[in-house]
């Protein structure tokens, strides 16, 4: 697939809300860490798109031949003044469906970036239904930036933090820890990898107590730590030695916690830079369009970037 390769561009998309433009920054600052494109694209609203249709229909040549987008005129002007581009920017105009045009686009794209939009009665909850239906189908990882009330970082685009991967050892597909890895590298920081386990209920247990982060030496034999622990960290040592061989100056944490991961990757976004889910539900399909409920939480809850990676190869 081609958002695989190096020279697939980051796309933005954007609506010309404070939400898109933010994304369209955090985009701005993907493409320039990756050295590579920059896609800015906008579906036209239904009025432009009824517009065109009925000129084309007409063949009214009086008319002007494409309708005024005042979208892309306030990016132009918005990244006129931006002192660092990436090379190569370039401005898409789409028509269809806000999640189908931006599905078809994401085939060509090494990620997929759009603000939150969330406008429920839900002040909490961070995504909007584009969003959503965006991040659950593109064939490519989709970014998703909070809103200002929600973020607990306003430069976006910094490289301050650490990647946070939400691992299941056994089922997350290796795309997904590829993706974060990737991330790490170029922003020169640490990956933490953050699992759970499943444990018995017990009345003396601090559900909000904060989890230990333990180094790969700190798992010698004959420790004090829980069982479950201790094995899923083995676990996870296990799976992430191959990408600790691929990117061996990206430093790595790993973190084993009780119960439900997703309210600790939620907790973990207020300070990383990234947190990296995969998207589906490990016992579904890879073709399977229904998210995952980790990724799902984590999308309506993230106080940061939450970047929702799909199986992207077949032999992954």
């Amino acid at each position: 697939m081609s958002n695989g390769t190096s020279n697939a561009p980051v796309v933005a998309a954007v609506d010309g809300s404070e939400h898109s433009l933010k994304a369209l920054e955090w985009a701005r600052a993907a493409a320039l860490r990756h050295d590579t494109g920059l896609l800015i694209a906008h579906v036209l609203p239904d009025h432009a798109q009824l517009y065109a249709g009925r000129r084309s229909a007409l063949h009214d040549r009086s008319e002007p031949e494409e309708f005024t987008d005042p979208v892309s005129e306030r990016i132009r002007a918005l990244l006129g003044g931006r002192s660092e581009l990436p090379e190569g920017v370039q401005y898409e105009s789409l028509e269809g469906s806000v999640p189908e045009a931006l599905r078809v686009i994401g085939a060509e794209a090494r990620m997929l970036v759009m603000g939150s939009r969330g406008r429920g009665g839900f002040a909490s909850l961070l995504l909007g239904s584009n969003s959503r239906a965006v991040a659950t189908t593109a064939p490519c990882p989709v970014v998703v930036v909070p809103h200002a009330e929600r973020s607990a970082d306003a430069e976006t685009g910094a490289s301050a933090g650490r990647v946070v991967l939400g691992l299941h050892a056994a089922e997350t597909p290796d795309d997904v820890l590829a993706f974060a890895f990737a991330e790490a590298a170029v922003r020169g920081t640490t990956v933490q990898v953050v699992s759970a386990y499943a444990v018995p209920p017990a009345p003396t247990m601090v559900i909000d107590s904060p989890f230990a982060v333990i180094p790969p030496e700190g798992l010698a034999d004959d420790g004090d730590g829980v069982p479950a622990e201790r094995e899923m960290l083995r676990a996870q040592t296990e799976r992430l030695a191959p990408f600790r061989t691929r990117y061996p100056d990206v430093p790595v944490e790993q973190a084993a916690v009780p119960g439900d991961p997703a309210g600790r990757l939620v907790e973990a976004s207020r300070s990383a830079a990234l947190v990296v889910v995969g998207r589906h539900h490990p016992r579904r399909t890879a073709m399977s369009l229904l998210i995952g409920s980790v990724a799902n939480a984590v999308l309506q809850h993230a106080h940061g970037p939450v970047a929702v990676v799909p199986t992207l190869t077949d032999d992954a």
